[in-house]
């Protein structure tokens, strides 16, 4: 298996997972609202899971505007945990 880095996903502290379908025309079905954000989102989205996010939004009757503000504070979130995962790494060394 290779590592993480020469797969392209750069240095990180997230688990990545194996995906059992194929993750292009899954992004290919995405409504373009969405994948104008994937395309900008600075973490490597599966189309899967930001295909939940957006139906689960959607069905509580969020606008196209507040379902794009979830996904961004979401990708916060997670880009926070790793960021202090990284700090710890770096501070036992």
């Amino acid at each position: 298996m290779q590592n993480r880095n020469s797969r392209n996903l750069g240095q990180t502290s997230l688990t990545g997972r194996r995906r059992h379908t194929h993750p292009m025309k899954t992004y290919d079905t995405l409504p373009a609202p969405l994948r104008q954000w994937l395309a900008q989102a600075a973490l490597p989205w599966s189309p899967a899971s930001a295909r939940r996010i957006w139906s689960r939004a959607r069905q509580r009757g969020l606008e196209v505007e507040d379902v794009l503000r979830t996904l961004t504070q979401a990708e916060t979130r997670t880009l926070a945990r790793d960021k202090h995962a990284l700090g710890n790494i770096t501070h036992q060394r």
